[in-house]
This record gives structure tokens, C-alpha cells and sequence, in this order.
């Protein structure tokens, strides 16, 4: 295995961020109703229900889209 695979600082392995890049609310609501990694994939499902409004963002919480009525 590559050492670029293997922490340093501790005995155990190196493991990629599980935080999720973006997240698709309902408007004016903090909850996160699905969050992904695919931006195309979020913006197709907001089009898809596009009934009562959403709104796609980062993980530092940018809005990227709105699709409000």
C-alpha cells in the first residue's frame, strides 16, 4: 500500500471526509431532506418535485438554486 494511504501522526488508516457536498431543503426549513455528492443528481430531483420549493447547498450552507413557487 502506498504511505500516502497511511496517517503519520497514529497507527490508524487514513479515511476520505463521509460529510456529504451538498443538500437539498425545503424552503425556509433547516432540515436536510437528501444530500449527495452528484450536483446533477440533486438538481434533477428538485425539477422532478418541484412542487412547494427547494433549495440546493453547499455544505457551508451557499444556496446554489431555489426552485420556489
Amino acid at each position: 500500500m502506498s504511505r500516502a494511504f497511511i496517517r503519520e501522526d497514529g497507527p490508524t488508516r487514513w479515511e476520505p471526509i463521509t460529510t456529504a457536498l451538498y443538500q437539498l431543503r425545503a424552503v425556509g426549513d433547516p432540515e436536510v431532506l437528501r444530500q449527495g455528492d452528484d450536483l446533477l443528481e440533486l438538481l434533477r430531483w428538485m425539477e422532478t418535485h418541484g412542487q412547494g420549493g427547494y433549495e440546493l447547498r453547499d455544505q457551508h450552507g451557499l444556496l446554489l438554486a431555489r426552485n420556489a413557487d
